[in-house]
Protein backbone atom coordinates (compact mmCIF):
# COMPACT_ATOMS: atom_id res chain seq x y z
CA UNK A 1 0.00 0.00 0.00
CA UNK A 2 1.34 3.43 -0.95
CA UNK A 3 2.19 5.84 1.86
CA UNK A 4 -0.21 8.75 1.81
CA UNK A 5 1.02 12.25 1.15
CA UNK A 6 -0.99 13.41 4.16
CA UNK A 7 2.13 12.44 6.07
CA UNK A 8 5.19 14.64 6.10
CA UNK A 9 4.72 15.90 2.56
CA UNK A 10 6.90 18.89 1.81
CA UNK A 11 6.62 19.11 -1.95
CA UNK A 12 6.20 22.79 -2.70
CA UNK A 13 7.78 24.54 0.26
CA UNK A 14 10.76 25.76 -1.68
CA UNK A 15 11.58 28.61 0.68
CA UNK A 16 11.88 26.10 3.49
CA UNK A 17 13.52 23.48 1.31
CA UNK A 18 15.37 24.99 -1.66
CA UNK A 19 16.17 22.50 -4.40
CA UNK A 20 18.68 24.31 -6.56
CA UNK A 21 19.99 22.79 -9.78
CA UNK A 22 22.82 20.50 -8.84
CA UNK A 23 26.04 19.75 -10.65
CA UNK A 24 28.34 16.77 -10.37
CA UNK A 25 32.02 17.39 -9.63
CA UNK A 26 32.94 14.50 -11.92
CA UNK A 27 30.81 15.58 -14.91
CA UNK A 28 32.50 14.51 -18.13
CA UNK A 29 33.95 17.03 -20.54
CA UNK A 30 31.45 18.09 -23.20
CA UNK A 31 31.65 16.46 -26.63
CA UNK A 32 30.68 18.33 -29.78
CA UNK A 33 28.92 15.19 -31.07
CA UNK A 34 26.86 14.72 -27.91
CA UNK A 35 23.12 15.37 -28.14
CA UNK A 36 22.15 15.01 -24.49
CA UNK A 37 20.90 18.61 -24.71
CA UNK A 38 19.47 18.30 -28.21
CA UNK A 39 17.30 15.23 -28.69
CA UNK A 40 13.78 14.27 -29.73
CA UNK A 41 11.47 11.59 -28.36
CA UNK A 42 9.71 9.12 -30.63
CA UNK A 43 6.94 7.91 -28.32
CA UNK A 44 6.02 4.35 -29.23
CA UNK A 45 3.32 3.40 -26.72
CA UNK A 46 0.85 3.06 -29.60
CA UNK A 47 3.23 0.85 -31.58
CA UNK A 48 5.76 -0.93 -29.35
CA UNK A 49 3.33 -0.66 -26.43
CA UNK A 50 0.66 -2.53 -28.38
CA UNK A 51 3.04 -5.49 -28.34
CA UNK A 52 2.90 -5.61 -24.54
CA UNK A 53 1.35 -8.90 -23.45
CA UNK A 54 -1.55 -7.23 -21.64
CA UNK A 55 -2.27 -4.47 -24.15
CA UNK A 56 -5.53 -4.03 -26.02
CA UNK A 57 -6.14 -0.49 -27.22
CA UNK A 58 -9.44 0.29 -28.91
CA UNK A 59 -9.65 3.39 -31.08
CA UNK A 60 -10.97 5.64 -28.31
CA UNK A 61 -8.15 4.58 -25.98
CA UNK A 62 -5.57 5.20 -28.69
CA UNK A 63 -6.94 8.69 -29.29
CA UNK A 64 -6.88 9.51 -25.57
CA UNK A 65 -3.30 8.26 -25.24
CA UNK A 66 -2.21 10.17 -28.35
CA UNK A 67 -3.73 13.39 -27.01
CA UNK A 68 -2.13 12.87 -23.59
CA UNK A 69 1.30 12.30 -25.16
CA UNK A 70 0.82 15.38 -27.31
CA UNK A 71 -0.09 17.42 -24.24
CA UNK A 72 3.07 16.18 -22.54
CA UNK A 73 5.04 17.44 -25.50
CA UNK A 74 6.66 14.48 -27.26
CA UNK A 75 7.88 15.34 -30.74
CA UNK A 76 6.74 12.14 -32.44
CA UNK A 77 4.03 9.52 -31.84
CA UNK A 78 4.58 6.16 -33.52
CA UNK A 79 1.64 3.93 -34.47
CA UNK A 80 1.26 0.25 -35.29
CA UNK A 81 1.66 -0.65 -38.96
CA UNK A 82 -1.53 -0.20 -41.02
CA UNK A 83 -0.64 -3.53 -42.60
CA UNK A 84 -1.23 -5.28 -39.28
CA UNK A 85 -5.03 -5.15 -39.54
CA UNK A 86 -7.85 -3.15 -41.04
CA UNK A 87 -8.51 -1.55 -37.64
CA UNK A 88 -4.84 -0.55 -37.36
CA UNK A 89 -5.11 1.12 -40.76
CA UNK A 90 -8.22 3.06 -39.73
CA UNK A 91 -6.61 4.04 -36.43
CA UNK A 92 -3.63 5.49 -38.31
CA UNK A 93 -5.99 7.57 -40.41
CA UNK A 94 -7.96 8.80 -37.39
CA UNK A 95 -4.93 9.79 -35.30
CA UNK A 96 -3.15 11.36 -38.28
CA UNK A 97 -6.22 13.57 -38.78
CA UNK A 98 -6.39 14.81 -35.16
CA UNK A 99 -4.21 17.84 -35.88
CA UNK A 100 -1.79 17.16 -33.02
CA UNK A 101 1.41 19.13 -32.56
CA UNK A 102 3.41 15.88 -32.50
CA UNK A 103 4.29 14.33 -35.82
CA UNK A 104 2.55 11.01 -36.43
CA UNK A 105 4.63 8.09 -37.67
CA UNK A 106 3.84 4.51 -38.49
CA UNK A 107 6.20 1.55 -38.43
CA UNK A 108 6.23 -0.88 -41.37
CA UNK A 109 8.21 -3.65 -42.96
CA UNK A 110 10.69 -2.61 -45.60
CA UNK A 111 8.61 -3.39 -48.69
CA UNK A 112 6.70 -1.29 -51.19
CA UNK A 113 3.25 -2.68 -50.32
CA UNK A 114 3.53 -1.69 -46.66
CA UNK A 115 5.09 1.67 -47.54
CA UNK A 116 2.25 2.61 -49.92
CA UNK A 117 -0.35 1.61 -47.35
CA UNK A 118 1.40 3.74 -44.73
CA UNK A 119 1.60 6.81 -46.96
CA UNK A 120 -2.11 6.55 -47.82
CA UNK A 121 -3.12 6.84 -44.15
CA UNK A 122 -1.98 10.46 -44.04
CA UNK A 123 0.74 10.05 -41.40
CA UNK A 124 3.64 12.52 -41.31
CA UNK A 125 6.35 9.90 -41.58
CA UNK A 126 7.11 6.24 -42.18
CA UNK A 127 9.56 4.09 -40.23
CA UNK A 128 10.74 1.14 -42.32
CA UNK A 129 12.59 -1.78 -40.75
CA UNK A 130 14.29 -4.98 -41.83
CA UNK A 131 16.36 -7.50 -39.92
CA UNK A 132 20.09 -7.50 -40.63
CA UNK A 133 21.43 -10.08 -38.19
CA UNK A 134 22.21 -13.59 -39.40
CA UNK A 135 19.40 -14.88 -37.16
CA UNK A 136 16.75 -12.75 -38.85
CA UNK A 137 18.13 -13.02 -42.34
CA UNK A 138 18.01 -16.80 -42.10
CA UNK A 139 14.87 -17.37 -40.04
CA UNK A 140 12.70 -14.26 -40.64
CA UNK A 141 12.82 -12.88 -44.20
CA UNK A 142 15.53 -14.93 -45.93
CA UNK A 143 17.12 -12.01 -47.79
CA UNK A 144 20.83 -11.32 -48.33
CA UNK A 145 22.50 -7.96 -47.76
CA UNK A 146 22.50 -7.00 -51.46
CA UNK A 147 18.76 -7.61 -51.63
CA UNK A 148 18.18 -5.70 -48.39
CA UNK A 149 20.05 -2.66 -49.74
CA UNK A 150 18.19 -2.78 -53.06
CA UNK A 151 14.76 -2.95 -51.38
CA UNK A 152 15.65 -0.28 -48.82
CA UNK A 153 16.68 2.19 -51.51
CA UNK A 154 13.47 1.62 -53.44
CA UNK A 155 11.24 2.10 -50.39
CA UNK A 156 13.11 5.15 -49.08
CA UNK A 157 13.01 6.89 -52.47
CA UNK A 158 9.29 6.24 -52.73
CA UNK A 159 8.46 7.57 -49.26
CA UNK A 160 10.66 10.62 -49.84
CA UNK A 161 8.88 11.31 -53.12
CA UNK A 162 5.58 11.67 -51.25
CA UNK A 163 6.98 14.38 -48.98
CA UNK A 164 6.86 12.19 -45.87
CA UNK A 165 9.63 11.82 -43.32
CA UNK A 166 11.33 8.46 -43.54
CA UNK A 167 13.52 6.39 -41.26
CA UNK A 168 15.36 3.25 -42.26
CA UNK A 169 16.26 0.94 -39.40
CA UNK A 170 18.09 -2.31 -39.15
CA UNK A 171 16.52 -4.80 -36.77
CA UNK A 172 18.74 -6.70 -34.31
CA UNK A 173 21.56 -4.25 -35.04
CA UNK A 174 23.82 -5.37 -32.20
CA UNK A 175 23.90 -8.98 -33.41
CA UNK A 176 24.54 -7.92 -36.99
CA UNK A 177 27.93 -8.00 -38.66
CA UNK A 178 29.46 -4.52 -38.32
CA UNK A 179 30.73 -4.45 -41.90
CA UNK A 180 27.28 -5.41 -43.23
CA UNK A 181 25.62 -2.88 -40.96
CA UNK A 182 27.79 0.04 -41.97
CA UNK A 183 27.52 -0.93 -45.62
CA UNK A 184 23.72 -0.80 -45.64
CA UNK A 185 23.64 2.49 -43.74
CA UNK A 186 26.22 4.03 -46.04
CA UNK A 187 24.27 2.98 -49.10
CA UNK A 188 20.93 4.36 -47.93
CA UNK A 189 22.62 7.56 -46.75
CA UNK A 190 23.82 8.16 -50.31
CA UNK A 191 20.24 8.82 -51.33
CA UNK A 192 21.23 12.39 -50.63
CA UNK A 193 19.26 13.87 -47.75
CA UNK A 194 21.34 16.20 -45.60
CA UNK A 195 21.23 15.98 -41.82
CA UNK A 196 19.98 19.54 -41.54
CA UNK A 197 16.67 18.70 -43.26
CA UNK A 198 15.71 16.19 -40.55
CA UNK A 199 13.31 14.54 -43.02
CA UNK A 200 15.35 11.35 -43.09
CA UNK A 201 17.14 9.38 -40.44
CA UNK A 202 18.53 5.93 -39.86
CA UNK A 203 17.84 3.80 -36.84
CA UNK A 204 19.62 1.15 -34.84
CA UNK A 205 17.68 -1.33 -32.74
CA UNK A 206 18.82 -3.49 -29.85
CA UNK A 207 15.93 -5.83 -30.52
CA UNK A 208 16.78 -8.41 -27.86
CA UNK A 209 18.35 -6.16 -25.23
CA UNK A 210 21.83 -7.60 -25.62
CA UNK A 211 23.82 -4.36 -25.90
CA UNK A 212 25.85 -2.73 -23.14
CA UNK A 213 26.25 1.06 -22.81
CA UNK A 214 29.84 0.88 -24.02
CA UNK A 215 28.83 -1.17 -27.07
CA UNK A 216 26.07 1.34 -27.81
CA UNK A 217 28.46 4.26 -27.59
CA UNK A 218 30.98 2.57 -29.87
CA UNK A 219 28.43 1.64 -32.54
CA UNK A 220 26.65 5.01 -32.59
CA UNK A 221 29.96 6.89 -32.61
CA UNK A 222 31.12 4.77 -35.55
CA UNK A 223 27.82 5.22 -37.37
CA UNK A 224 27.97 8.97 -36.77
CA UNK A 225 31.14 9.01 -38.85
CA UNK A 226 29.47 7.12 -41.69
CA UNK A 227 26.13 8.90 -42.19
CA UNK A 228 25.17 12.57 -42.41
CA UNK A 229 21.55 12.09 -41.37
CA UNK A 230 20.01 11.87 -37.89
CA UNK A 231 20.22 8.64 -35.90
CA UNK A 232 17.31 7.08 -34.03
CA UNK A 233 17.81 4.45 -31.33
CA UNK A 234 15.49 1.72 -30.09
CA UNK A 235 16.58 -0.28 -27.05
CA UNK A 236 14.94 -3.25 -25.36
CA UNK A 237 15.20 -3.77 -21.64
CA UNK A 238 15.75 -7.53 -21.36
CA UNK A 239 18.97 -6.99 -19.41
CA UNK A 240 18.00 -3.74 -17.68
CA UNK A 241 20.17 -1.39 -19.76
CA UNK A 242 17.56 0.34 -21.95
CA UNK A 243 17.66 3.84 -20.40
CA UNK A 244 21.43 3.75 -19.87
CA UNK A 245 21.86 2.65 -23.48
CA UNK A 246 19.63 5.47 -24.71
CA UNK A 247 21.66 8.01 -22.76
CA UNK A 248 24.96 6.66 -24.11
CA UNK A 249 23.56 6.73 -27.64
CA UNK A 250 22.84 10.45 -27.27
CA UNK A 251 26.31 11.02 -25.86
CA UNK A 252 27.73 9.35 -28.97
CA UNK A 253 25.72 11.48 -31.40
CA UNK A 254 22.27 9.90 -31.75
CA UNK A 255 19.40 12.37 -32.11
CA UNK A 256 16.16 10.45 -31.49
CA UNK A 257 15.19 7.97 -28.76
CA UNK A 258 12.21 5.62 -28.75
CA UNK A 259 10.23 5.39 -25.50
CA UNK A 260 6.92 4.01 -24.28
CA UNK A 261 4.82 4.93 -21.27
CA UNK A 262 5.86 2.71 -18.33
CA UNK A 263 8.28 1.04 -20.77
CA UNK A 264 5.60 -1.36 -22.03
CA UNK A 265 6.38 -3.35 -25.15
CA UNK A 266 7.48 -6.73 -26.42
CA UNK A 267 8.76 -8.85 -23.51
CA UNK A 268 10.38 -6.43 -21.00
CA UNK A 269 9.74 -3.41 -23.18
CA UNK A 270 11.87 -0.37 -23.97
CA UNK A 271 12.95 2.83 -22.13
CA UNK A 272 10.03 4.23 -20.16
CA UNK A 273 9.05 7.77 -21.03
CA UNK A 274 9.23 8.81 -17.37
CA UNK A 275 12.53 7.08 -16.69
CA UNK A 276 14.17 8.53 -19.78
CA UNK A 277 12.92 12.04 -19.03
CA UNK A 278 14.14 11.73 -15.43
CA UNK A 279 17.62 10.78 -16.66
CA UNK A 280 17.71 13.67 -19.12
CA UNK A 281 16.30 16.17 -16.61
CA UNK A 282 19.28 15.56 -14.35
CA UNK A 283 21.58 16.11 -17.33
CA UNK A 284 19.98 19.37 -18.52
CA UNK A 285 17.08 20.53 -16.37
CA UNK A 286 16.28 23.73 -18.26
CA UNK A 287 16.32 22.02 -21.67
CA UNK A 288 13.95 19.26 -20.56
CA UNK A 289 11.62 21.59 -18.65
CA UNK A 290 11.46 23.85 -21.66
CA UNK A 291 10.40 21.01 -23.97
CA UNK A 292 7.99 18.88 -21.94
CA UNK A 293 5.06 19.54 -19.61
CA UNK A 294 6.45 17.38 -16.82
CA UNK A 295 3.44 17.79 -14.54
CA UNK A 296 1.38 15.78 -17.04
CA UNK A 297 3.56 12.67 -16.79
CA UNK A 298 1.55 11.06 -13.99
CA UNK A 299 -1.72 11.50 -15.86
CA UNK A 300 -0.45 9.78 -19.00
CA UNK A 301 1.10 6.97 -16.95
CA UNK A 302 -2.13 6.44 -15.02
CA UNK A 303 -4.05 6.41 -18.31
CA UNK A 304 -1.83 3.73 -19.84
CA UNK A 305 -1.60 1.70 -16.63
CA UNK A 306 -5.39 1.58 -16.49
CA UNK A 307 -5.63 0.66 -20.17
CA UNK A 308 -3.28 -2.32 -19.82
CA UNK A 309 -4.56 -3.24 -16.33
CA UNK A 310 -1.31 -2.96 -14.42
CA UNK A 311 -0.25 -0.91 -11.40
CA UNK A 312 2.41 1.76 -11.74
CA UNK A 313 5.48 -0.03 -10.28
CA UNK A 314 6.42 0.99 -6.73
CA UNK A 315 9.94 1.89 -7.89
CA UNK A 316 8.89 3.63 -11.08
CA UNK A 317 11.00 6.75 -11.66
CA UNK A 318 9.15 9.91 -10.61
CA UNK A 319 5.64 8.47 -10.11
CA UNK A 320 6.27 5.26 -8.17
CA UNK A 321 4.98 5.67 -4.64
CA UNK A 322 8.48 5.20 -3.26
CA UNK A 323 10.16 7.63 -5.67
CA UNK A 324 10.29 10.51 -3.19
CA UNK A 325 9.72 8.64 0.08
CA UNK A 326 12.37 9.06 2.79
CA UNK A 327 12.35 6.68 5.74
CA UNK A 328 15.68 6.41 7.57
CA UNK A 329 15.97 8.86 10.45
CA UNK A 330 19.19 10.53 9.30
CA UNK A 331 17.82 10.82 5.77
CA UNK A 332 14.59 12.35 7.06
CA UNK A 333 16.33 15.04 9.08
CA UNK A 334 18.51 16.06 6.15
CA UNK A 335 15.57 16.10 3.73
CA UNK A 336 13.57 18.30 6.09
CA UNK A 337 16.50 20.73 6.23
CA UNK A 338 17.38 20.63 2.51
CA UNK A 339 15.85 18.12 0.04
CA UNK A 340 18.93 18.26 -2.18
CA UNK A 341 20.79 16.17 0.40
CA UNK A 342 19.02 13.00 -0.72
CA UNK A 343 17.20 13.99 -3.93
CA UNK A 344 18.64 14.69 -7.36
CA UNK A 345 15.20 15.49 -8.81
CA UNK A 346 12.73 18.00 -7.40
CA UNK A 347 9.32 16.28 -7.22
CA UNK A 348 7.64 19.67 -7.65
CA UNK A 349 8.93 19.73 -11.25
CA UNK A 350 6.50 16.88 -11.94
CA UNK A 351 3.69 18.11 -9.71
CA UNK A 352 4.62 15.44 -7.16
CA UNK A 353 5.38 15.64 -3.44
CA UNK A 354 8.06 14.13 -1.30
CA UNK A 355 7.03 12.11 1.71
CA UNK A 356 8.94 11.66 4.95
CA UNK A 357 7.97 8.28 6.36
CA UNK A 358 7.49 8.47 10.11
CA UNK A 359 5.46 5.34 10.93
CA UNK A 360 8.28 2.84 11.42
CA UNK A 361 11.07 1.72 13.72
CA UNK A 362 13.52 3.66 11.53
CA UNK A 363 11.92 7.02 12.16
CA UNK A 364 13.90 9.83 13.74
CA UNK A 365 12.73 12.56 16.08
CA UNK A 366 12.98 15.23 13.40
CA UNK A 367 10.36 13.42 11.32
CA UNK A 368 8.11 13.15 14.39
CA UNK A 369 8.70 16.82 15.15
CA UNK A 370 7.63 17.75 11.62
CA UNK A 371 4.50 15.66 12.03
CA UNK A 372 3.74 17.31 15.37
CA UNK A 373 3.93 20.69 13.65
CA UNK A 374 1.46 19.49 11.01
CA UNK A 375 -0.89 18.23 13.73
CA UNK A 376 -0.61 21.51 15.63
CA UNK A 377 0.95 19.92 18.72
CA UNK A 378 3.42 22.08 20.63
CA UNK A 379 6.05 19.99 22.43
CA UNK A 380 9.63 20.53 23.50
CA UNK A 381 12.44 18.68 21.72
CA UNK A 382 12.88 16.49 24.80
CA UNK A 383 9.19 15.54 24.74
CA UNK A 384 9.32 14.84 21.02
CA UNK A 385 12.29 12.54 21.55
CA UNK A 386 10.32 10.67 24.23
CA UNK A 387 7.39 10.38 21.84
CA UNK A 388 9.69 9.14 19.09
CA UNK A 389 10.99 6.39 21.38
CA UNK A 390 7.41 5.24 21.93
CA UNK A 391 6.66 5.23 18.19
CA UNK A 392 9.81 3.18 17.53
CA UNK A 393 8.97 0.75 20.32
CA UNK A 394 5.41 0.31 19.05
CA UNK A 395 6.69 -0.22 15.51
CA UNK A 396 8.73 -3.14 16.82
CA UNK A 397 5.52 -4.68 18.16
CA UNK A 398 3.18 -4.21 15.20
CA UNK A 399 3.11 -2.65 11.75
CA UNK A 400 1.96 0.95 12.06
CA UNK A 401 -0.21 2.86 9.64
CA UNK A 402 -0.07 6.64 9.48
CA UNK A 403 -3.33 6.78 11.42
CA UNK A 404 -1.85 4.59 14.17
CA UNK A 405 1.17 6.84 14.52
CA UNK A 406 -0.99 9.95 14.64
CA UNK A 407 -3.01 8.35 17.46
CA UNK A 408 0.21 7.57 19.37
CA UNK A 409 1.50 11.13 18.95
CA UNK A 410 -1.81 12.70 19.95
CA UNK A 411 -2.27 10.43 22.95
CA UNK A 412 1.30 11.03 24.10
CA UNK A 413 0.64 14.78 23.88
CA UNK A 414 -2.57 14.54 25.92
CA UNK A 415 -0.89 12.28 28.49
CA UNK A 416 1.61 15.07 29.19
CA UNK A 417 -1.10 17.03 30.98
CA UNK A 418 -3.52 14.27 31.94
CA UNK A 419 -4.03 13.23 35.55
CA UNK A 420 -4.18 9.60 34.49
CA UNK A 421 -2.11 8.32 31.57
CA UNK A 422 -4.07 6.53 28.83
CA UNK A 423 -2.79 3.74 26.57
CA UNK A 424 -1.21 5.06 23.38
CA UNK A 425 -3.28 2.62 21.34
CA UNK A 426 -6.60 1.42 22.70
CA UNK A 427 -6.68 -1.89 20.82
CA UNK A 428 -3.43 -3.41 22.10
CA UNK A 429 -3.68 -7.04 23.16
CA UNK A 430 -2.17 -8.19 26.45
CA UNK A 431 0.72 -9.75 24.56
CA UNK A 432 1.31 -6.53 22.63
CA UNK A 433 1.26 -4.48 25.83
CA UNK A 434 3.91 -6.72 27.33
CA UNK A 435 6.01 -6.61 24.16
CA UNK A 436 5.70 -2.81 24.01
CA UNK A 437 6.85 -2.41 27.62
CA UNK A 438 9.81 -4.66 26.92
CA UNK A 439 10.76 -2.74 23.75
CA UNK A 440 10.55 0.57 25.62
CA UNK A 441 12.93 -0.72 28.25
CA UNK A 442 15.33 -1.98 25.60
CA UNK A 443 15.29 1.33 23.71
CA UNK A 444 15.69 3.43 26.83
CA UNK A 445 18.57 1.25 27.96
CA UNK A 446 20.53 1.23 24.71
CA UNK A 447 23.79 3.16 25.22
CA UNK A 448 24.00 3.90 21.51
CA UNK A 449 20.65 5.69 21.32
CA UNK A 450 21.86 9.06 22.53
CA UNK A 451 24.96 8.76 20.41
CA UNK A 452 22.87 8.20 17.28
CA UNK A 453 20.60 11.13 18.12
CA UNK A 454 23.59 13.39 18.54
CA UNK A 455 25.10 12.10 15.28
CA UNK A 456 21.87 12.91 13.43
CA UNK A 457 21.80 16.40 14.93
CA UNK A 458 25.40 17.05 13.95
CA UNK A 459 24.73 16.12 10.33
CA UNK A 460 21.80 18.43 9.67
CA UNK A 461 23.80 20.46 7.18
CA UNK A 462 26.60 18.02 6.44
CA UNK A 463 27.28 14.85 4.52
CA UNK A 464 26.76 11.51 6.22
CA UNK A 465 29.19 8.80 5.19
CA UNK A 466 28.78 6.06 7.78
CA UNK A 467 25.11 5.26 8.02
CA UNK A 468 22.85 2.55 6.60
CA UNK A 469 21.31 3.76 3.36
Amino acid sequence: MAPSVIGNSIGDDLEHAPHAHQTKPFRTVGDFLSNVSNFQIIESTLREGEQFANAFFDTDTKVRIARALDDFGVEYIELTSPASSEQSRRDCQIIAALGLKAKILTHVRCNMEDARLAVETGVDGVDVVIGTSSYLREHSHGKGMDNIIEIAKEVIKYVKSTGKEVRFSSEDSFRSDLVDLLRVYSEVDKIGVTRASRSYHVGIADTVGVATPREVYDLVRTLRGVVKCDIECHFHNDTGCAIANAFCALEAGATHVDTSVLGIGERNGIPSLGGFVARMLVQDREYVKGKYDLAKLKAVEDLVADAVEVNVPFNNPITGFCAFTHKAGIHAKAILANPATYEIINPADFGMQRYVHFASRLTGWNAIKSRCDQLGLNMTDAQIKQCTAKVKAMADVRKLAIEDTDVIINQFYHNLSAEQEQPLLADLTLEEKKAFAKKEMELNGEPEMQKLDNLADAHTNGVVTDHPS
